[in-house]
């Protein structure tokens, strides 16, 4: 019998929000493995529950390559010291994997890479020098990584073509729902609603190539609305003075991060979701966001983007509509049309939907993976 090993988890995002690591983890821990996190406050550092213990660095700068160096020379001496022979690294996309490489290569120990984007394609990176950085990086490591899996078959083809090596694909999908915890109830301070408007919701990071603007702007076009928008980045602020701008402050929202426990009883008040990327690169468009699911579970229609990976699950399982173009006009028609309907038109759909796209169907693949990593 092969003796379960410890696993050193590497991301730089916020380990309390990121809902992929956890649920990697939880497999991974339920299985036996040891579970190390190592993550960093570039997000803040909220308060963590997990059975099993982590650490975050305390990085000085908070930018761009500064940050990254930094971020990579911290996890190198990290992993270097606490990792052994019983020792699976396991690096969280593309730039927390050279560390991780090196490391595996000097203790010859094995390493899991977890794709989750394509990082030398994505939008804050396109036509600058540091795109040239992350594909020499992608060049060098990538052909020779063993056990290699991300979120989508368009990510899948694309490291197949330009590396030569295909992941495993392991979808970013939610746990079944089981029954809901009674003793839970919405601690957060929700909009009011008295006149019971529909509810529209995006939960996702606040950044460009969203589509967060054109949905805001929508809005101008219909009526007995309200838009939730759960989460946070660097582009809030801007959103929310455009908000003002358009005199929209009475139908749009900003809640904020929402902690997971919470945002589970929060989704199924919505009327309808919102998914609305934009082609600014690859990475963007073969994307298959885990908040597309989210919707799906909390029973929810979704309004998705034309891109390819999101479009395809939306038209299959019909469980919503796609726009053409980011016009608000358009989102504002589809989201009048989505509405007249009414969720129960859909609920068929996605009850089916919920039972095919979830974490326990792709639990096998990643549990695979590691069974031969520890081999």
């Amino acid at each position: 019998m092969i003796k379960k090993k410890k696993v050193l988890v590497s991301v730089i995002n916020n380990i309390s929000t990121d809902q992929r690591v956890e649920k990697v983890c939880n497999s991974l821990f339920k299985k036996g493995y040891e579970i190390f996190i190592i993550g960093t406050n570039l997000y803040g550092l909220p308060t963590l529950k997990r059975p099993y213990p982590t650490h975050r660095f305390n990085l000085v700068f908070q930018k761009k390559f500064l940050l990254f160096s930094e971020f990579n020379l911290k996890l190198f001496w990290h992993i270097l010291f606490r990792s052994d022979k019983n020792t699976i690294l396991l690096a969280n996309d593309l730039d927390s994997l050279l560390p991780n490489y090196l490391v595996s290569k000097i203790k010859s120990i094995p390493l899991v890479f977890d794709s989750h984007e394509i990082y030398s394609e994505l939008p804050s990176v396109q036509g600058r020098f540091s795109q040239k950085i992350w594909k020499k990086l992608e060049r060098y490591i990538i052909p020779k990584i063993k056990h290699f899996y991300t979120v989508s078959e368009g990510y899948a083809d694309f490291f197949e073509k330009n590396y030569g090596n295909r992941p495993i694909v392991i979808k970013n999908v939610p746990l079944i729902n089981t029954k809901p915890n009674k003793e839970l109830h919405i601690t957060i301070n929700l909009p009011k609603n008295p006149h019971n408007k529909k509810i529209l919701l995006y939960q996702g990071v606040i950044n460009f190539s969203r589509g967060i603007d054109k949905m805001i702007e929508a809005m101008k076009f219909v009526d007995n609305i309200q838009f939730w928008i759960i989460g946070d980045g660097s582009l809030r602020k801007k959103y929310e003075n455009y908000t003002n701008e358009l005199n929209l402050e009475n139908k749009v929202y900003f809640l904020g991060e929402i902690p997971s426990e919470q945002l589970k009883l929060i989704t199924p008040m919505a009327d309808l979701g919102l998914s609305l990327e934009e082609d600014r690169g690859l990475s963007y468009r073969y994307a298959l966001p885990n908040k597309l699911f989210d919707y799906i579970h909390a029973k929810i229609p979704v309004l998705g983007t034309y891109l390819p990976e999101i479009k395809k699950v939306i038209d299959k399982d019909q469980i919503g509509e796609v726009i053409s173009k980011h016009s608000a006009r358009e989102i504002s028609e589809k989201i009048n049309l989505i509405i007249a309907k009414g969720k129960s038109y859909y609920l068929d759909n996605l009850d089916k939907a919920s039972e095919k796209y979830n974490w326990e169907a792709q639990e096998a693949n990643l549990l695979n993976i590691f069974y031969k990593a520890s081999k």
